[in-house]
């Protein structure tokens, strides 16, 4: 994963040896940044579940995830900007969106339509029909699926056997999850809905991951670009489509505790701190360890729905949790066999 100067920002003066004994050793910062990342990837599930049964709806919880994330990424994007134009002078990279994206318009769009906006919007749409322990299994078990199979016809990767046996057992456990909610469909049930929006949250983020690759974006300007495209768009269409009826809003109805703790949580937790902890994380353990250190979210994520929500835990949903971990860990397998170069951009966020 590349990272410039303008994504880690100047390096802090030397004042002593007081300073540099306080700062944590990297196995310190790699094992936060480890703990903080699966935390927030597990506590995302969950806490959208939790958040989409109280007053706001999804369209809401959207709004306020990129009115949090905006809050801390668009002035760092506006900094670097400004930093990098300084520094290089015309012969800095282009920006777009009044300098505040650090990429380019065509880049920025791309990247903020699949990272920015639709994942957003198809997964908080899930969590309003369908129970977390579903979100568990389907977005980030399905997630290497979609990956290896856009990467597979974009960026003409090869899909070795041991990989095609990981991603079969993927799509087994998904499967198993969300073909016995789609029989739940014949009798008026609508968890299949919900089903259906994870796996299109997790393919919107694989296209988004996969370009992002393509593109050979930084890790921290693609979280900026992103966040600026979604804010652009998203906030002036929700409030044409609020006030011309489309849409209805209950922001009005919820309390502010609520409110800020969406946008602190979802936009500044979600979106902005776990990107730069998995940037960490990946720099400290390397893709392999960190691609298993990740592989105990879709577990972990479901205890919580059980322990949290009070949701029941099926026999369909345990062998599909066992499936897909197995799969993503036997695609592990096979990095460690061929080690790839780390793309410039990985899974940021949750």
């Amino acid at each position: 994963m590349r990272h410039g100067p303008e994504s880690i920002g100047p390096a802090p003066p030397a004042t002593g040896t007081d300073n540099r004994a306080m700062r944590f050793s990297p196995r310190a910062t790699g094992l936060l940044a480890a703990a903080v990342t699966v935390t927030l990837w597990t506590g995302f599930i969950v806490i959208a579940r939790a958040s989409v049964q109280r007053t706001l709806t999804p369209f809401d919880i959207a709004l306020l995830r990129i009115l949090g994330a905006s809050l801390v990424l668009l002035p760092w994007g506006w900094w670097l900007v400004r930093r990098r134009k300084a520094a290089l002078g015309a012969a800095a990279p282009p920006s777009s969106l009044a300098g505040i994206s650090p990429l380019p318009l065509r880049t920025t769009a791309l990247l903020g339509v699949f990272g920015g906006l639709l994942y957003a919007l198809f997964a908080y749409a899930g969590f309003f029909h369908a129970p977390a322990t579903h979100a568990a299994v389907l977005m980030p078990g399905s997630l290497p699926l979609w990956t290896a199979l856009l990467a597979a016809v974009l960026l003409r990767d090869r899909i070795t056997p041991l990989r095609a046996a990981g991603l079969a057992l993927i799509v087994a456990g998904d499967l198993l999850v969300g073909g016995r909610s789609l029989l739940g469909a014949y009798t008026g049930g609508d968890v299949w809905k919900g089903d259906l929006m994870f796996m299109l949250a997790a393919a919107s983020w694989a296209s988004y991951s996969v370009l992002a690759r393509r593109y050979a974006v930084d890790a921290v300007q693609a979280t900026i670009a992103i966040t600026a495209f979604a804010c652009a768009v998203y906030l002036p269409s929700y409030a044409l489509l609020v006030k011309l009826g489309v849409l209805t809003s209950h922001l009005a109805l919820a309390p502010w505790g609520e409110i800020a703790f969406q946008m602190a949580f979802h936009g500044g937790g979600s979106v902005a701190i776990s990107g730069i902890t998995f940037t960490r994380m990946v720099q400290h353990f390397g893709p392999v360890r960190s691609t298993m250190i990740t592989a105990v979210v879709p577990g972990l994520s479901a205890i919580g729905a059980v322990v949290f929500l009070d949701e029941p835990m099926y026999w369909n949903l345990i062998a599909g949790l066992l499936l897909v971990t197995g799969g993503i860990l036997l695609g592990v397998l096979r990095t460690r066999q061929a080690p790839a170069p780390l793309p410039a951009v990985s899974r940021t966020t949750p």
